[in-house]
């Protein structure tokens, strides 16, 4: 569906385009509704109404997503006419920053602050997990699990053979907390906000919706499980992930994984609430986002869709060698998100009559 403008002024144009793309995202704003009215249900059920973490992503939210983004996009947007018009240039302009650029934008803008309270929804729940089910209890099988795919062997110690050192450690975990957030919001932006979008903006966001509430909250509580990096904590067997541990331990910089695992174990133990908090690790939303974005990748191009496939292998392999994940997680991830992606193409496929929503 494309949006009209009539209108001769700007004003008109883009809040009645705003308008018309509000009432399309009307599903998405029922679901987080109806998905932040369970997490609430779910919070009582936990025993700690004070367990939601819906406050805590309202800065950044506001710094990420309505100041830092939509001045990126806009300068975007700018620097394609500037760089590449050396005359007729207020023409260009025009044809760049339309009246529905700035409504998608705004319309996208507003949609983000939904997907806010969506994740504070997904954290609230994930965080009161363990106290339904009284711990951890799938660490042990899954850690075997791993260990027999490997033949023997947890996985760990073979990235570590290849990569122990401290630099490849650095690159990995600068790649896994920084470029992996840079990149899986930076995507949800520009789909949320550019009319470029707008043939797969319906399907990529309910997907997203649709891995964080499967992989992260429906899968991960059936299948709890704390990870390498609590192993010891929630088994009692500190040993078979101590090597591990103690080289991640040498890296103590902001961004390292021994600094967001210390954070993390510290708001479980306090019961706080808090960004990113809650522990679980199978299956891996890390990993479930890059392969969904790797899906759409194939529907741009075969080239785009394999280096896309090449990133889900490094941060597959960097989810082990960091301690967040076994070797499963990871690969579970992949077979939901790849079920999901095409069963949700040829719905949508048909309810649309043929047209690739």
């Amino acid at each position: 569906m494309s949006v009209q403008f009539s209108s001769p002024g700007l004003e008109g144009p883009v809040l009645s385009g705003v308008r018309v793309r509000l009432q399309r995202d009307a599903w998405l704003y029922y679901t987080v509704l109806g998905y932040t009215l369970f997490g609430m249900l779910f919070l009582l059920a936990a025993g700690d109404l004070s367990g939601s973490s819906h406050a805590v992503y309202i800065g950044p939210a506001i710094k990420g997503f309505l100041i830092v983004m939509p001045l990126v996009a806009l300068g975007y947007d700018a620097s394609r006419v500037v760089l590449r018009v050396d005359h007729r240039r207020r023409l260009a302009f025009s044809r760049v920053l339309t009246p529905e650029r700035f409504a998608s934008l705004a319309a996208g803008m507003i949609l983000m602050a939904g997907i806010t309270v969506f994740q504070g929804t997904f954290t609230t729940i994930k965080t009161a997990l363990p106290q339904l089910w009284g711990g951890f209890p799938h660490d042990r099988v899954q850690a075997d699990i791993d260990a027999m795919l490997f033949l023997g062997t947890d996985p760990w110690r073979l990235f570590q053979a290849v990569g122990g050192n401290w630099v490849v450690r650095t690159l990995v975990e600068f790649n896994y907390n920084v470029i992996w957030f840079a990149l899986c919001y930076g995507l949800l932006f520009f789909v949320a906000t550019s009319p470029l979008a707008d043939g797969v903006r319906t399907r990529y966001l309910a997907m997203f919706l649709f891995t964080w509430i499967v992989c992260g909250n429906i899968l991960a509580g059936l299948f709890l499980s704390a990870g390498p990096a609590f192993y010891g904590e929630v088994t009692g067997d500190h040993l078979r992930f101590a090597d591990q541990l103690a080289f991640l331990a040498e890296s103590q910089w902001r961004h390292s994984a021994a600094f967001y695992q210390s954070y993390l174990w510290g708001l479980y133990e306090s019961g706080r609430p808090g960004i990113g908090s809650g522990i679980s690790a199978f299956p891996s939303v890390h990993v479930a986002l890059v392969m969904m974005n790797a899906l759409f990748a194939f529907e741009v191009s075969r080239r785009w869709g394999l280096a896309a496939l090449a990133y889900v292998a490094l941060v597959l392999a960097s989810s082990v060698y960091l301690g967040w994940h076994y070797a499963i997680d990871g690969l579970a991830s992949i077979a939901v998100v790849t079920a999901g992606h095409f069963a949700l193409r040829r719905l949508l496929c048909r309810a649309g009559g043929g047209t690739n929503a």
